[in-house]
């Protein structure tokens, strides 16, 4: 019912900035929560934050709140992590997700992009 595509993902020195889209289609969008999750190589995927429909309520996690900004244009159905003083570690295939605020930030939604690669050179 809802297609994601992930966009704006590549190689930038530490210090850097990115920008990463995430451009939705489906009827149902307009009701969705969007959230962006994070997996390095070798580890576990991660929440790194999420933002209501409306976008008055945002969330992050505390390692990354200050470096990472979540903001969403419904008119163009697409959600945007704004990605500040990037470091190595931030190094990682970056996937958006959406549904219910509760579902997003738990990562129990059946509604995935195709992820992007952000690679972060020291």
């Amino acid at each position: 019912q809802v297609q994601l595509v992930e966009s704006g993902g590549g190689l930038v020195q530490a210090g850097g900035s990115l920008r990463l889209s995430c451009a939705a289609s489906g009827r149902t969008f307009s009701s969705y929560a969007m959230g962006w999750f994070r997996q390095a190589p070798g580890k576990e995927r991660e929440f790194v934050t999420a933002i209501s429909w409306s976008g008055t309520m945002t969330y992050y996690t505390d390692s990354l709140k200050g470096r990472f900004t979540i903001s969403r244009d419904n008119a163009k159905n697409t959600v945007y992590l704004q990605m500040n003083n990037l470091r190595p570690e931030d190094t990682a295939v970056y996937y958006c997700a959406a549904g219910s605020v509760e579902m997003v930030v738990r990562g129990h939604t059946d509604y995935w992009g195709q992820g992007t690669q952000v690679t972060v050179s020291s």
